[in-house]
C-alpha cells in the first residue's frame, strides 16, 4: 500500500502499486544470472549483452558505450528511444555498476554460486544492476501509458573497482549530456533489507593509490655506513610518512596513508639495491584529496633523501569522495517514506571506502543511497569483497520503487 500521504507529494504524482509477482521473479532470476557469471571491469561483454537484450525487449533502444560494455538508455526523450545524446534538459539519471571482483565464490550450498573460477559478485553490483533494470522497465510502461512527466536516463556502468574508475570513461561517452541530477544505491549489510541508509554530505572517502621504488647502491650488512642502507630506508618511509602526513594536514580531514605490500632483498647479509612499497590514501575532505598528491610525495622524497635513498613515486589518482547533494537526498528520502514509510529510511556514517559515483557529481548534483541487504533478524553480518558475500533479494524489489518513485517525483518538481 503507498504511504503517499506522509509526505508532501508533488501535485499530480501518483505512484504505480506493488511490482507484479512476475517482473519481481524475473529480477531475481535476472540477477542470480548476473551472479553465477561475474564479469571483471571492462571485461563485461557478456553481462552487457543481457541488460540490452532485455531492455530492447521492452521497445527501449539502449547505446553500448564506445569501450564496447557497458550502456545507457534513455526513456522518455525522443518518443521514448534512447540514443544518449539528443535528449532533454535536466534529465534524471539512475547510474548501476556492473563488474565483480577478482575473488572466489565462497557461497558452497548456493545453486546460483559463481561458476567462474576466483570471480565473485561480492560487492553487489549484480543487485545495482538489477535495480536500475527494474526501475526502468517500471518507468518505460509507465511512460507508454503516459505517466512519465520527465524523461529518465539509464546508465550501466562498467569498470567501478578499477582506479579510477569506469564513471570518468562513462562521462566522456555522453552518459551525462542532458542530465540535471544523477541517483544511485549500494548494498549495505549492516542495514535491514526493507529500508536504505541515507546521509547527506560525504558519504565515502577518497581513495587513491600509492606504489614507491627505493634505490640505493647495496653492499654488505657489515658496513652499512659506507652504502644506502635500503630496508631501514624503506621501513622509515613506512613509519615516519604517515606520521609526517598527520602534521601536515588538519586532522579532521581524516587522510589516512595505509601500506599494503613492501618487498625488498633476497639474503640476511646484503643490503639491497632496490625496495618497493604499495598502499592507500584515504581522506575524508575533498579539499585535503585535492592537495594529497604534493604533500604525500614531498613528505615520501623528504624521508628518503634523509636516508640518501633515490626515490621514484607513482601516485595514482583514484576516487574523489561521494559527496550527497541535499537536494537530491532529500528526493531519495521522499520516495522512500512515499513507498515503505517514515520508518524505512535510516541515517548512515560516513565511511572510508572509494566509489567512482563521485565522478559524476563533479558534474551536477546527485546522491546515493545505501541499500538494506540483511534479511532482518539475521545475526551474521556478510561484509562487502568478501566472497561469502550474498543478500536477501526482496532488496530488489525496494531498491526498484525506490528508483521508480524518486523518478515521477523528480519529474513534477
Amino acid at each position: 500500500m503507498s504511504l503517499e500521504s506522509e509526505i508532501d507529494l508533488p501535485q499530480g504524482a501518483v505512484l504505480p502499486g506493488a511490482l507484479p509477482d512476475a517482473l519481481r521473479a524475473e529480477l531475481i532470476a535476472f540477477r542470480r544470472d548476473l551472479h553465477m557469471h561475474p564479469e571483471l571491469g571492462n571485461q563485461e561483454f557478456r553481462t552487457t549483452a543481457a541488460i540490452k537484450e532485455r531492455l530492447e525487449k521492452a521497445g527501449l533502444k539502449p547505446r553500448v558505450l564506445g569501450a564496447g560494455t557497458g550502456l545507457v538508455c534513455d526513456i522518455g526523450a525522443d518518443g521514448g528511444a534512447g540514443e544518449g545524446r539528443r535528449t532533454t534538459p535536466a534529465m534524471l539519471a539512475m547510474r548501476a555498476d556492473i563488474d565483480g571482483l577478482p575473488i572466489p565464490d565462497m557461497k558452497t550450498e548456493c545453486p546460483y554460486r559463481s561458476t567462474v573460477p576466483d570471480r565473485a559478485h561480492a560487492c553487489g553490483h549484480d543487485v545495482h544492476t538489477t535495480v536500475v533494470l527494474g526501475a526502468g522497465l517500471v518507468l518505460a510502461d509507465l511512460h507508454r501509458q503516459g505517466r512519465l512527466p520527465r524523461p529518465v536516463r539509464l546508465i550501466f556502468q562498467p569498470a567501478e573497482e578499477v582506479l579510477p574508475g569506469g564513471a570518468a570513461d562513462a562521462i566522456k561517452d555522453g552518459a551525462l549530456d542532458g542530465v540535471g541530477a544523477i541517483i544511485a544505491l549500494h548494498c549495505d549489510p549492516r542495514v535491514d533489507a526493507g529500508r536504505i541508509g541515507l546521509r547527506e554530505g560525504p558519504l565515502t572517502s577518497a581513495c587513491d593509490r600509492l606504489e614507491i621504488a627505493l634505490e640505493g647502491p647495496g653492499g654488505h650488512t657489515a658496513r652499512p655506513h659506507l652504502t644506502t642502507d635500503l630496508v631501514t630506508a624503506a621501513a622509515r618511509v613506512v613509519t615516519d610518512v604517515p606520521a609526517l602526513l598527520a602534521r601536515r594536514f588538519d586532522s579532521r580531514s581524516g587522510l589516512a596513508l595505509t601500506w599494503g605490500r613492501i618487498e625488498s632483498g633476497h639474503a640476511p647479509n646484503v643490503i639491497p639495491q632496490h625496495a618497493e612499497l604499495s598502499g592507500t590514501v584515504r581522506c575524508l575532505d575533498i579539499e585535503a584529496w585535492r592537495q594529497a598528491p604534493d604533500l604525500v610525495v614531498a613528505a615520501i622524497d623528504e624521508i628518503a633523501n634523509l636516508h640518501r635513498a633515490k626515490s621514484e613515486i607513482n601516485y595514482v589518482r583514484g576516487v574523489p569522495p561521494v559527496v550527497n547533494e541535499p537536494g537530491v537526498t532529500e528526493l531519495l528520502r521522499d520516495a522512500m517514506i512515499a513507498r515503505r514509510g517514515t520508518e524505512s529510511v535510516v541515517g548512515t556514517e560516513q565511511s572510508l571506502g572509494g566509489e567512482d559515483f563521485s565522478w559524476y557529481l563533479e558534474h551536477v548534483p546527485g546522491a546515493m543511497a545505501r541499500l538494506g541487504v540483511r534479511t532482518p533478524g539475521e545475526r551474521i553480518v556478510r561484509d562487502l569483497h568478501q566472497g561469502d558475500f550474498d543478500v536477501d533479494e526482496s532488496a530488489i524489489t525496494v531498491g526498484v520503487e525506490l528508483f521508480t518513485a524518486a523518478a515521477l517525483i523528480h519529474g513534477l518538481r
